[in-house]
């Protein structure tokens, strides 16, 4: 820890030598020192670029800019930083210009996605909430890096307003995420008219805002916004811790804080290459995770994003890490593994095949071991028929309120009310054959 003090205070003292270290868990002080070009990069960290790489980092930084807050940067080992998980998410690399046939400016489809300014509605009872395009640190595999850092086009309240006018006038949205950018970066109170406006929506039930805050600075989560947060519940919070170095005392403070303000905790990680890729680091990140009350939600394939694919691994990397999760630690400590299907098809959970096989009335399973067993199936079992008419149904449904809903997508293939027999795509070869016809 003395150490570590002694790093805080050398960055202090080259960012100014009158400041006092008192200074550092003031999250706003934190912001205006952020790291935003190579020169003072060199000087806090106390290294040197050679000429010809310092230009191309240059030309990087010309389409993707560079922010890093001291805290984060005073996790960097220096004496490795080339292989060091912090430098290599928070310091730009010329791979970044790189850019293979498959990358995308925006592979989610976001912006097709999104029916009025800030919202992304893709799944069918909730919506994303898009508050601000602007991060204490600019992650260099960031998804929407396409806006990030777009200090032109941060969404105003105006803009916000007509996001939660969709929100109250769709009945059907009972789960609203607010994400960026980073919904931390916003004043505490503007923070609370969001809250306070979407609390006021009776079909809201559930607020969520993502963040990573307490991995890239601890210090915003002060007294003040968790007091802000707790007026608001349910509110759950969903941060983005990568690699277990992440997980130091000041963020463990953040998290603690959060959780026992009755908040819950989940973790999105994304698998990097060079960074986490390897069952090890992440095991040991994920059991770090749960002893601090969070829980790891998802694992992310890397997204199809221009300047991401030096981050890329095969998703048989992901596989193999699932493989060493499942059934090898607690169950709550492993995430869902999944891809974010490129042209909006949403979140696809990839798991390794546990079923193996099966029959009239047995299935064939394995567990994480090898260990290959059968599980018999009822030989009478009856499906109860559903045609949606649920006041005659012999279920006891008590679900107060519950709201009636048409299925979509298989979920309608499956129903007994509906005679879809297929769902098929529009623009097939075979049906512009028939329009011809």
């Amino acid at each position: 820890m003395k150490s570590y003090q002694r790093r805080q205070q050398n960055i202090v003292d080259r960012i100014d030598s009158e400041e006092p270290l008192t200074k550092w868990k003031d999250w706003k002080w934190q912001i205006r020192h952020c790291v935003r070009d190579i020169d003072t990069f060199e000087t806090l960290l106390n290294i040197k670029f050679e000429a010809d790489e310092r230009e191309a980092l240059e030309k990087t930084l010309d389409t993707f800019p560079l922010s890093i807050t001291p805290y984060y940067l005073s996790l960097i080992e220096v004496e490795d930083f080339r292989n060091d998980p912090i430098f290599m998410q928070s310091f730009p690399s010329p791979k970044e210009l790189i850019l293979s046939c498959d990358d995308m400016k925006d592979p989610l489809s976001e912006d097709h996605d999104s029916p009025v300014p800030g919202i992304t509605h893709r799944y069918p009872d909730r919506v994303l909430l898009h508050v601000s395009n602007v991060c204490s640190m600019y992650c260099r595999h960031c998804t929407r890096k396409r806006k990030v850092g777009d200090t032109d086009s941060v969404p105003d309240r105006d803009e916000v307003q007509k996001g939660l006018d969709y929100i109250a006038t769709h009945s059907e949205v009972r789960d609203v995420l607010l994400s960026g950018g980073d919904p931390f970066m916003l004043s505490d109170d503007y923070l609370d008219w969001i809250l306070t406006e979407l609390r006021s929506i009776p079909h809201v039930e559930v607020i969520r805002i993502g963040t990573r805050m307490p991995v890239v600075l601890p210090y915003r989560v002060t007294d003040q916004l968790v007091d802000v947060l707790k007026k608001h519940h349910p509110v759950w919070v969903n941060t983005h811790f990568n690699h277990p170095r992440e997980v130091t005392f000041s963020s463990k403070q953040a998290l603690r804080k959060l959780a026992d303000a009755g908040i819950p905790l989940g973790n999105q990680t994304v698998l990097l290459s060079g960074v986490n890729d390897c069952y090890r680091i992440l095991k040991r990140l994920f059991h770090k995770l749960v002893a601090n009350r969070v829980r790891p939600y998802y694992l992310y394939q890397c997204d199809l994003s221009e300047g991401l694919t030096h981050f890329r691994t095969s998703v048989g990397k992901g596989i193999e890490i699932m493989e060493n999760l499942v059934g090898h630690t607690s169950g709550f400590a492993v995430p869902t593994y999944v891809i974010d299907a490129p042209g909006g098809g949403g979140k696809i959970p990839v798991m390794p095949n546990y079923l193996i096989s099966w029959s009239t009335n047995k299935v064939i399973l394995r567990n994480y071991e090898g260990v290959i067993t059968s599980y018999a199936e009822p030989d009478s079992y009856e499906a109860v028929y559903c045609d949606r008419k649920c006041e005659g149904c012999k279920l006891q449904l008590k679900l107060d309120d519950a709201p009636e809903s048409k299925s979509v997508g298989i979920a309608k293939l499956l129903s007994d009310y509906d005679e879809t027999l297929s769902l098929v795509p529009g623009d097939t070869a075979r049906l512009e054959r028939r329009d011809f016809e």
